[in-house]
């Protein structure tokens, strides 16, 4: 990115006089709406990898608690650029639609396991979590012309690289045996394949569809995830997803230079293309 932008920034940081209402697209709107319903839910994360690295010292710890912190900052954000763009949507009850709807049980458990089995898995699959957003905040900083959102997505964007090298610090530091390749390949397309899952395709129907619309208009999975998947064909070009690969790439210990991952990032594009109806190579 061009701008260097350092951690520990705060809301006063972001220059939101200069937000310009004409440069503001309907479809980008709705993508924050939902990305601030996800980003503002990291206080159950926070208490689920707590409870999964329980014996892992205070440094552990207060990494995973300053992280997230910066990820509730990265909602309220968004959430604070919704409602200017949008003064009809309420972030807080609109929050309190998404909370009550998305329950996934490992965060209402009290297990101490990771869901991935092990540590070093929990944090290939949070490293395959970080690949996605800094790429995705990435992209919609290039694909805004509104400048408020274009910095608050730089922003993001650079918090999630940097909560990516500590994941994959975290997953290296661990003293369990190392996962073979097979393993770690296989937490890493898992977690990629639950992209699918309710947890974005609930934000987005919630960020959609108005509480007094709900009755007319019910929350079905497949359709939101179709309708999700519809706004990232405009924001995602090709160099977008072969840096995603590059860096799933590396968490699983693969050169990310390398030919596997140039492989990978060339057919997650064509598979994105194909899944959108589209044809060619477009950049």
């Amino acid at each position: 990115m061009a701008e260097v932008y350092k951690a520990g920034w705060t809301m006063e940081d972001v220059p939101w006089s200069r937000l310009d209402a004409s440069k503001i697209e309907p479809w980008l709107v709705v993508a924050i709406k939902a990305a601030s319903l996800v980003e503002a839910n990291a206080p159950d994360y926070v208490v689920y990898l707590k409870r999964v690295f329980k014996n892992s010292g205070p440094e552990t710890h207060a990494a995973i608690e300053q992280w997230g912190r910066e990820e509730s900052r990265h909602g309220e954000a968004l959430a604070r650029w919704a409602e200017l763009a949008d003064p009809s949507f309420s972030f807080a009850e609109t929050f309190a639609r998404f909370r009550k709807g998305y329950k996934p049980e490992h965060f209402f458990g009290d297990g101490e396991g990771s869901v991935r089995g092990t540590r070093r898995g929990e944090m290939i699959a949070r490293c395959v979590v970080e690949s996605g957003t800094s790429t995705f905040y990435t992209a919609i900083k290039e694909a805004t012309d509104e400048p408020v959102l274009k910095e608050i997505a730089g922003r993001i964007a650079a918090d999630e690289f940097r909560h990516y090298k500590l994941f994959y610090e975290t997953q290296q530091a661990q003293d369990e045996p190392a996962l073979p390749f097979w393993r770690r390949l296989k937490v890493a397309i898992g977690r990629v394949t639950e992209s699918d899952d309710d947890e974005l395709a609930y934000a987005y129907y919630c960020a959609r569809v108005p509480a007094d619309k709900e009755r007319y208009v019910p929350y079905r999975r497949r359709e939101m995830s179709s309708a999700t998947f519809a706004t990232l064909t405009h924001i995602y070009r090709r160099h977008h997803l072969q840096r995603l690969a590059q860096m799933v790439a590396k968490a699983v210990d693969l050169d990310p230079q390398g030919r596997i991952a140039k492989f990978a990032g060339a057919l997650l594009w064509r598979m994105f293309r194909m899944r959108a109806g589209l044809s060619g190579a477009a950049a």
